[in-house]
């Protein structure tokens, strides 16, 4: 009989094979899950990083364009991608948008500034000082020397990686020149 007892307990100290599989299945599917888990927060946190430093960078650029275009004397060029204008000190300030290179600059004295990369649509408008009647819309101008008011606007995109854009960052913004 004691044999017996003996024998019982040896027999029910491991795990059978389909125990063993089975909890190896249940431990490769909870790993998975944790593995899907970390992966996709990846992904959100890499989307939400590239919005954030799109949308700073975005404003970054209205706010200084904004604030400089302010201070001009009056501007001297135009066209839907470039602005000239001559700056409060008496020098040149120049904004560009090259559609190639999708790149907004801003030159003055000779310094170039890169102000917004991956802009894939910009356009400059400009307007006269006096509203549409019962509106306070301005009437729009095209030439340089009836301009009160300088509309930016644009359209930018980043990448997240593997060819998709991810993140798009849209600014629109009306300029009053000061000194004009």
């Amino acid at each position: 009989m004691a044999s017996r007892i003996t024998l019982t307990k040896q027999r029910s100290a491991g795990f059978t094979l389909v125990e063993l599989m089975i909890a190896t299945a249940l431990g490769v599917l909870g790993t998975a899950a944790v593995l899907s888990y970390i992966v996709f927060s990846a992904h959100s946190c890499n989307a939400l990083d590239n919005y954030f430093d799109l949308n700073l960078k975005t404003q970054l650029a209205v706010d200084q364009m904004s604030q400089q275009i302010r201070q001009v004397q009056n501007l001297t060029a135009y066209s839907t991608t470039n602005l000239t204008f001559q700056d409060y000190d008496g020098c040149v300030l120049e904004y560009n948008y090259d559609p190639v290179s999708q790149v907004l600059t801003r030159t003055k004295n000779g310094v170039r500034q890169t102000l917004l990369t991956g802009c894939n649509s910009l356009q400059f408008s400009l307007y006269q000082r006096t509203p549409l009647s019962n509106t306070f819309e301005a009437y729009s101008t095209s030439t340089s020397t009836n301009a009160k008011v300088i509309q930016l606007s644009w359209n930018c995109f980043r990448s997240a990686g593997e060819g998709r854009t991810n993140t798009e960052g849209t600014a629109s913004a009306l300029v009053v020149i000061r000194d004009k």
